[in-house]
């Protein structure tokens, strides 16, 4: 519910009071005394979702498009035409339960905060979510989100291009460049700080080893699925006039922390390592803004001079058709990261089918574990080592079969992967078996013994 207080220009008075009995709206009028251009001041309740048709019949009657006017909430209304209201606007298909125009660009500009702010708001979210990507602590990753101020920006790109404000389109589109670019620079200082300190003196494979670390690394498709889902979910919460801070969290998820990652590996000098996320930080960006654009479309959204709706529909279209084209062609990449990851399971799984083939002439022999280690190119993952674990009976013999297992994984015929070169390594673990027939390593002692081979490409 919603409380609207208006300015009647002199002569409109009648007019204005009007339009308002026809409605069927209660309200108060307050003679205006102070001299100015205004007959009196106008004071009625509306259902949120009648706030845009209402203020639109008023300015047919008369009411100046930048008369003084405030719109607050209002949490009881007790009157039986107010119920009326309620049932003929809410219920209405048209009109759903959207805010008014005029307080939608007012909310948005609300949620984009002065610069001072941002910037220091976004280089902090920035060290924190660093610290906890460092520290593989998923609970201070997320708290990076909480203070990260990036959903206003989005949405204030969003409802600038619809309402055709480009002073507020200017300003999100301003804001969400610098967030992405002081996010990484500051990410990036913190981590040389970490490093050059000895803070964290770990080498870069260690530290794109670390777990919250290494999943942002290489992105699939259904990253794309959360930050769109995240612009819908941002740009409903502001077109309903519900809380946006839960989901401004959710946005903050889908840009925050890759933004780190990409800080990390500038800082540890390995920028090829993270460009997969430095591409699901663009993707983010970019589906971000798509779905929330088109969602404040469909909703019915339009600039208030209806000789601007056709001028604001071109540049929305050409928009949306933008941020598309760029989506789909990053989200190639995400996609071969997806296909990379069914050609990984087949290659492991022909490799196990591989290596007990190998071992059905060993009756003595037993597959344990079968861990291949990777190298990442994104998008592509190229299989580097092959480490197979065989059990055997204490003071049984250790047959060398790493040679026939690499000339087994060489004849493979499967979607693997192009490497050129991988190498095979078996690992020898004596084991006891029980009466109970579980096999437990020995008591006494365990032995390895190690053999490799290397298979080159063909």
């Amino acid at each position: 519910m919603r409380l609207v207080q208006v300015m009647v220009p002199t002569g409109k008075r009648e007019a204005v009071l009007e339009t308002l009995d026809e409605e069927g709206i209660d309200y108060a009028v307050t003679e205006e005394t102070s001299n100015r251009e205004y007959a009196a001041t106008v004071t009625f309740p509306l259902p949120q979702s009648a706030v845009e048709p209402v203020l639109e019949r008023l300015h047919d009657a008369g009411l100046e498009q930048d008369a003084y006017t405030v719109v607050l909430n209002a949490e009881t209304v007790i009157s039986r035409r107010f119920e009326d209201l309620v049932e003929r606007y809410e219920e209405s298909e048209e009109n759903g339960n959207r805010i008014a125009r005029e307080e939608l660009a007012a909310r948005a500009r609300s949620l984009a905060p002065e610069w001072r702010t941002f910037v220091t708001m976004t280089a902090i979210s920035a060290v924190v979510a660093t610290s906890g990507l460092l520290l593989d602590s998923a609970a201070v990753v997320v708290g990076s989100m909480v203070i990260a101020p990036l959903i206003g920006p989005a949405m204030a790109t969003s409802t600038g291009s619809v309402v055709d404000d480009r002073e507020l389109m200017l300003r999100g589109v301003k804001q969400q460049v610098a967030g992405g670019v002081i996010a990484v620079v500051a990410a990036a200082a913190f981590a040389t700080l970490l490093r050059t300190a000895h803070v964290v003196p770990m080498e870069a494979a260690d530290v794109f080893a670390i777990g919250e670390v290494r999943e942002r690394l290489v992105p699939d498709v259904l990253s794309l699925a959360i930050a769109l889902g995240a612009g819908v979910a941002g740009a409903l919460s502001l077109a309903t006039g519900v809380s946006t801070a839960l989901v401004g969290v959710m946005i903050a998820a889908a840009l925050v922390p890759p933004t780190a990652v990409v800080g990390i590996g500038l800082a540890w000098g390995s920028p090829r390592t993270v460009s997969g996320a430095l591409v699901l930080v663009l993707v983010n960006f970019l589906s971000i803004n798509f779905a929330a654009l088109g969602v404040l479309w469909l909703m019915g959204y339009r600039p208030q001079s209806w000789f601007r709706q056709e001028e604001a529909r071109s540049a929305t279209l050409k928009r949306i058709a933008t941020l598309g084209v760029a989506l789909l062609v990053l989200s190639t990449l995400l996609a071969g990261v997806t296909y990379g990851t069914y050609r990984t399971a087949a290659f492991e799984e022909d490799v196990r089918t591989a290596v007990d083939d190998a071992l059905a002439d060993y009756e003595d022999l037993t597959r344990l574990s079968v861990d291949v280690t990777y190298e990442q190119r994104f998008p592509f993952t190229t299989p580097e080592r092959v480490t197979i674990t065989v059990g055997h009976p204490p003071g049984g013999a250790t047959p060398r079969l790493a040679d026939d297992l690499a000339r087994r994984i060489d004849r493979l015929d499967s979607p693997s992967l192009d490497a050129d070169s991988v190498v095979v390594e078996v690992q020898y673990v004596e084991v006891d078996v029980a009466a109970s027939g579980r096999e437990r390593p020995s008591p006494t002692r365990t032995a390895a013994t190690t053999a490799s081979g290397v298979r080159l490409a063909p």
